[in-house]
């Protein structure tokens, strides 16, 4: 492992929520003010306009944010098998991992919130680089008595964790993780640079903010579609606004603030009440609203303050700029697919597939290349950000091009395994979007 060593390796604060819309934010142009510490952040850092997800659902994103590399070179990678406890599904403790990689070379680190790549005890976030953990293994889980339940007929199954051991606490989620990450800033920053990753459920279903908990005693159903509406989902986004302002504050309070390099992104495009507009699409499509989402960077010493880039950014970049910035080279033996933000730009094509629906996808410069269900798309995103022109017999040849390119892709990957699917909540989903 070569390290540079320098006098102060930057801290690095990665905040992660769940199935936020690319508009739903005021500084993406959002029409709520839900996100007033965020929009603060942007102000003060880097917005990026072309920041994508490598997924449209969740495990698969993080599966890539975790080891800077398509989701596709691991099983555990495909449409989001992490719905069942396996040996064979999840994240191997072998693979370097952002976590791993900082670790080795001296940072402090610590998960917080959502894991989502498999399960103990084969899989963990203290097997994979962290030496905390306090949050939920799984996809989801209510925010106020921390399990999942799918319906009258199964259980109710209690999910969260410190490190290895099964706890209960008493509080809403949103709250308790803030709670967690304030802590951990507080006690490490002094010692040794962190890498602390916040990863939030909010504002995934169930639909509950603060003040509802007497919704969480009423529903049977985490994935519940008779509830929930836009005030509650951005008063959600507003509860977790709150407590990334905590965060910023307690680098404020211990010194470490200019020298921290803080990032917020969502793991996927929106849900049923997020506004991803002008985009079109959502959670599961790989239409512009289901991968394209907020891209923040806060970083004082480095990054000036008000700045925007349309630069094509992706989930998997962070591991190699983290890794950049501190110095340290990634494991050779697992070379990174994903590259240093702040490096010298160079043109690059980003690619998606998912076997729901069969849809695939490609982007290089302002063109897009799609298909859903056999049917092929080819869009000028610079003029078409909502995808409306099919721009495929216009533009021939460049279609052809990057259709090539994208096949040419799909062949250095690993096949989409026959048992890849959707968790099991899928269906409910797909019913409440179809009915909206």
């Amino acid at each position: 492992m070569a390290e540079v060593t320098n006098r102060a390796r930057p801290n690095f604060v990665f905040i992660l929520a769940d199935d936020l819309g690319y508009a739903d934010l005021g500084c993406y142009g959002g029409r709520e003010d839900c996100s007033p510490n965020l929009d603060r952040m942007a102000a003060e850092g880097l917005l990026f306009t072309n920041g994508y997800a490598n997924s449209s659902v969740c495990s698969p994103s993080r599966f890539a944010i975790a080891t800077g590399r398509y989701q596709h070179r691991l099983r555990g990678g495909m449409d989001e098998p992490i719905g069942s406890a396996s040996p064979q599904l999840g994240l191997p403790p072998e693979h370097p991992t952002m976590a791993s990689v900082l670790r080795g070379a001296g940072y402090a680190t610590a998960l917080v919130g959502k894991w989502h790549m498999g399960a103990l005890p084969w899989f963990g976030p203290l097997k994979s680089g962290f030496e905390e953990f306090f949050g939920f293994m799984g996809g989801g889980v209510d925010y106020f008595w921390h399990g999942v339940q799918y319906g009258s007929t199964t259980p109710r199954v209690h999910d969260l964790w410190e490190g290895e051991e099964e706890v209960h606490r008493d509080g809403y989620l949103t709250d308790l993780l803030t709670d967690r990450a304030v802590d951990f800033v507080r006690r490490r920053s002094t010692e040794k640079p962190i890498l602390l990753s916040l990863h939030y459920n909010a504002p995934h279903w169930p639909w509950e903010t603060r003040d509802d908990k007497a919704e969480a005693e009423r529903i049977d159903n985490v994935a519940h579609v008779d509830g929930g509406s836009v005030k509650t989902y951005t008063t959600m986004i507003r509860q977790m606004d709150e407590g990334i302002g905590r965060v910023l504050a307690a680098l404020e309070e211990g010194g470490v603030s200019d020298n921290s390099l803080v990032v917020f992104t969502s793991d996927n495009g929106g849900e049923r009440f997020s506004d991803t507009y002008p985009l079109m699409g959502k959670k599961y499509d790989l239409l512009e609203g289901g991968i394209r989402v907020p891209y923040i960077v806060r970083w004082p010493e480095r990054v000036a303050a008000g700045t925007t880039s349309d630069r094509l950014v992706m989930g998997m970049d962070w591991m190699p700029t983290f890794l950049s910035a501190a110095g340290v080279s990634p494991d050779s033996d697992y070379p990174l697919d994903g590259v240093d933000i702040f490096g010298a730009e160079v043109g690059r094509s980003l690619y998606w597939r998912m076997k729901f629906r069969n849809q695939k996808a490609a982007r290089s410069g302002d063109w897009k290349y799609l298909s859903v269900d056999g049917n092929e798309f080819f869009y000028d995103l610079a003029r078409d950000p909502r995808e409306r022109a099919n721009m495929r017999y216009r533009e021939p040849e460049k279609y052809a091009e990057l259709r090539e390119a994208y096949l040419e892709w799909d062949r250095s990957m690993l096949p989409i395994a026959e048992d890849a699917m959707h968790h099991h909540v899928y269906a409910e989903e797909t019913m409440a979007r179809s009915s909206g």
